[in-house]
């Protein structure tokens, strides 16, 4: 999301009026005539999937139906629509319908704490969540993380992020999500989710979908936003399986991703929102845009968007909206039926209802726009009322405590020779880098974290909160030890004097963010930095390599980072990766250094020798003129896939990670659970009935400005009209290629939230005994992987992560059993003929691996034959 804008951001689409009786809607194809890349295009799906037929969601529709049934248009088109920029206290808001005590809901970010506020919680980011391999840690940020939300009065809070995938390296947001493998991905958001809403907040996953790249993202004056062209398969097998994820973990909305995917805008690509999202995955949800990433009205509501935000049209704080009294004439003149507006608005209310939103769900206690106490209540206005619009509401609670396991445990430790590592406290210590210390502007001195200025808790842009407080690994190292020289500088002083008994402590990080900054010449994505250190820290750490014997670095980076000018040389005894930990850096990095705790954390995407060691595809591309086709040629094969396939070995591999201590893998055994008897899954059950309007077009005076007795808001955006009288409905629309009214069949591969529920039956389910069996405690991770045959005939990967587990922590010789369970969708592969999910019968051929990372998998079975350890 972009909370800012310029000129440059503004989408081209101005000229198309969803209210125009004479252009009519317009089609995906209308904008600015992309350039379709061969093969990759986006057949239509119409009309939109109806929602309501899933047992979860049965009671939330009955009681949304109930007040649909008896909405005015102009309620309906107030709780689809954006109120638009700073119309509120949130960074985005919905109208209301008082009559039925539903409020303006509040749309806030981020997926690390609640932004552009005041006492809250600046969690680590989802890449250290995904670093932990740590369920119960993943589902308890998400509780605190939905208290928060809840406490401030939002009603939608904008995450988790599973998209983007990492597949670009030098991509900005990939740390806004748990780590370059898909089913991290899943796992990591589908207990952020449910930690989330079990709170009743609404999660918001995102950005669906194919968006991988900050540069180029969003349409513009001068530009279209870039088409991810992706096939089938690897949509399905990589970039959808952790939405169907949390689909399936019953997330309350989904937003859209700015760029196009096959040539069609995300935001009304009809094969994406109503076809596979609706239909086959079965959203009960709401689908709403990233801000300013609607580019259409009456296309993008027939292609299934349900919400849009924040409500603006083309050029934002005009008053003009896509919808809004826009969409109110598109009901009128006929244009968009009736009854692709009462699911969206059933949609929006079910998801209120099902998170338990309509009992004593607080209002907005913050304002987003300002700190002060008193101010404007619509700041966009030229003429605004004030009031109270900060409480100053403290919503922290005990989360410090979660928020530092997590960023503890996420820790992972790449080296350690000579176990130099636990330092001792009375170790003589020099610590170098800026990335120890504090912002030398002052906490939150950049908006929205826009600079790279002392240790980075995270990464810039939406995805970002506010730090209420900063222990730096600064203040953290002196409050253990007084025998400690710091140096908080990245250039080596040149007075330091090193004795054989000293250790230098070296800081480094690597930063990247959201497109609308730009920090140090980066674009949000890392253009000119590369994968290499900032503020030339491989020189900082080179130095300090020659002047001591012994040195530990220590990084905080948003992705892969390079190492190879220095990982070799001698005196480089350890090095720690602390991803992006939040408020908590410093105390959850002493608790690791100092041999509190053992460290647990595994590589969430692999560490190359050299950037040059990716596929070409997965590159930044900087293009500025016409509408990038970003071939997503490389297919499955990304991060760890690549790197096995092309017979690479990388620095570090994905899921690697070491201990203070050693641990063990005894006694694999694996057994049958549901028996994979067929290829395909058995038939998706019958889907059920969803509710049934009154589709007439409704009385004009429902959206008459004549009815209306309050005082009008100059820029807000009404659903209401001068004339709606005069506006009479036709069926000479020129509507989008393949545009139809007919309920199409439903997906084979659907019947359930996520898909066909035989997906998710447990085909197998594999124990091992986990012991430690070295002097220390510590945490050990299960990474189990996948190997499936030949026989089903396509090219797949040779492994692939499917399910890993966390030990608690075990004293030195104590064991604990982990069981690992995989589905029939684990062992499938999507099969674009047929369009269902392919498994080999009984399991035959299918190997599972178990090991502490993908290059170190000792543990070995296969279905019939057993198990065995290498």
């Amino acid at each position: 999301m972009t909370r800012w804008f310029c000129l440059a951001l503004v989408p081209l689409f101005s000229h198309l009026s969803v209210a125009s009786p004479v252009s009519g809607p317009e089609s995906d194809t209308a904008r600015l005539a992309p350039r379709y890349e061969a093969g990759y295009e986006s057949p239509p799906f119409y009309p939109t999937p109806h929602g309501g037929w899933v047992s979860d969601w049965r009671d939330a529709y009955a009681k949304a139906y109930e007040v649909v049934s008896n909405m005015t248009l102009a309620e309906k088109v107030n709780l689809t629509t954006g109120t638009g920029y700073w119309m509120g206290p949130c960074v985005g808001q919905t109208g209301s319908a008082p009559r039925f005590r539903i409020p303006n809901l509040c749309l806030q970010d981020s997926p690390l704490g609640i932004r552009e506020t005041d006492h809250n919680t600046a969690f680590p980011a989802g890449i250290t969540v995904g670093a932990t391999f740590n369920k119960r840690l993943m589902h308890a940020r998400g509780v605190a993380l939905g208290k928060e939300a809840r406490g401030k009065g939002v009603n939608v809070q904008l995450g988790p992020v599973v998209a983007p995938l990492g597949r670009k390296p030098r991509g900005g947001r990939g740390w806004e999500g748990f780590g370059v493998d898909p089913t991290l991905q899943a796992i990591g958001g589908a207990y952020t989710i449910k930690g989330m809403q079990s709170t009743g907040v609404i999660a918001a996953l995102k950005h669906f979908i194919g968006y991988e790249q900050e540069m180029y993202r969003m349409s513009s004056i001068i530009t279209t936003g870039y088409s991810s062209n992706i096939d089938d398969r690897t949509l399905h097998e990589l970039y959808l399986w952790p939405f169907a994820e949390g689909v399936r973990a019953g997330v309350g909305s989904i937003m859209t991703a700015y760029n196009d995917v096959n040539s069609s805008a995300c935001s009304q690509n009809s094969k994406l929102l109503n076809d596979i999202l609706k239909n086959e995955l079965g959203f009960q949800g709401f689908v709403m845009t990233d801000w300013l990433g609607q580019y259409s009205g009456v296309a993008s509501a027939l292609a299934g968007l349900d919400m849009d935000m924040p409500g603006d049209g083309a050029v934002p704080l005009l008053g003009d909206s896509y919808w809004a009294s826009e969409l109110s004439r598109s009901i009128l003149n006929g244009s968009v039926p009736v009854g692709r507006l009462n699911d969206m608005v059933t949609r929006i209310v079910a998801a209120w209802y099902q998170m338990g939103q309509d009992e004593d769900y607080p209002l907005p206690n913050f304002s987003s726009n300002t700190e002060d106490r008193i101010g404007e209540l619509y700041p966009a206005a030229l003429f605004s009322p004030t009031g109270v619009v900060n409480e100053y509401v403290n919503v922290e609670g005990n989360h410090n405590i979660t928020a530092r396991a997590v960023a503890r445990e996420g820790i992972t430790l790449l080296k350690n020779e000579d176990n130099i590592l636990p330092l001792t406290r009375n170790q003589s210590l020099k610590v170098f880098g800026t990335d120890a210390g504090a912002n030398s502007g002052g906490l939150n001195s950049c908006t929205d974290q826009g600079c790279d200025d002392g240790v980075l808790t995270m990464g810039w842009g939406s995805g970002t909160a506010n730090l209420p407080y900063l222990i730096t690994p600064q203040e953290a190292i002196g409050n253990i030890t007084d025998n400690v020289e710091f140096y908080i500088t990245d250039t080596f002083p040149s007075d330091v004097t090193a004795s054989d008994n000293d250790t230098a402590i070296v800081f480094i990080n690597s930063d990247s963010g959201e497109n609308y900054i730009t920090v140090d010449g980066n674009p949000g994505d890392r253009l000119v930095a590369g994968l290499n250190a900032w503020h030339d820290g491989d020189d900082l750490v080179k130095a300090a390599a020659d002047a001591f014997s012994n040195v530990v670095v220590v990084i905080h980076t948003v992705g892969p980072i390079l190492l190879e000018e220095w990982i070799e040389l001698d005196s480089v005894k350890a090095v720690l990766v602390a991803h992006l930990p939040g408020q908590e850096a410093g105390d959850s990095l002493t608790d690791v250094l100092f041999g509190d705790f053992s460290p647990s954390g595994h590589m969430p995407y692999t560490i190359p020798k050299s950037e040059s060691d990716y596929p070409d595809s997965v590159s930044l591309i900087d293009q500025p003129f016409g509408q990038i086709q970003d071939t997503f040629t490389e297919g499955l094969y990304v991060d760890y896939r690549y790197f096995i396939k092309a017979n690479i070995t990388p620095r570090y591999p994905f899921g690697h990670g070491l201990s203070y201590t050693t641990f063990n893998f005894s006694n694999p055994t694996v057994s049958v659970v549901t028996a994979l008897d067929t290829t395909y899954p058995p038939t998706r059950p019958t889907q059920g009935s969803t509710p049934s309007y009154n589709d007439s077009i409704p009385d004009p005076s429902e959206v008459s400005w004549s009815t209306v007795t309050f005082t009008q808001i100059w820029r807000y955006l009404y659903p209401y009209l001068d004339d709606p009288e005069s506006i009479t409905a036709s069926d000479t629309y020129p509507y989008p290629d393949g545009y139809s009214t007919t309920p199409l069949p439903e997906a084979r591969a659907g019947g359930g939230q996520g898909g066909n529920p035989a997906l998710y039956d447990v085909a197998f389910s594999v124990q091992v005994d986990v012991t430690n069996t070295g002097s220390r405690p510590g945490k050990a991770v299960a990474q189990l992987y996948v190997t499936l045959p030949s026989s089903l005939g396509l090219d797949t990967p040779s492994l692939q992560l499917r399910q890993f587990e966390k030990t608690r922590e075990l004293a030195a010789g104590q064991s604990q059993t982990l069981t690992l369970d995989i589905t029939r969708k684990d062992l499938s592969v999507w099969d674009v003929v047929v369009q269902d999910w392919k498994a080999p019968v009984d399991g035959e051929g299918v190997k599972i691996w178990i090991g502490h990372s993908v290059a170190d998998l000792p543990v070995l079975c296969s279905v019939g034959d057993g198990c065995s350890i290498s």
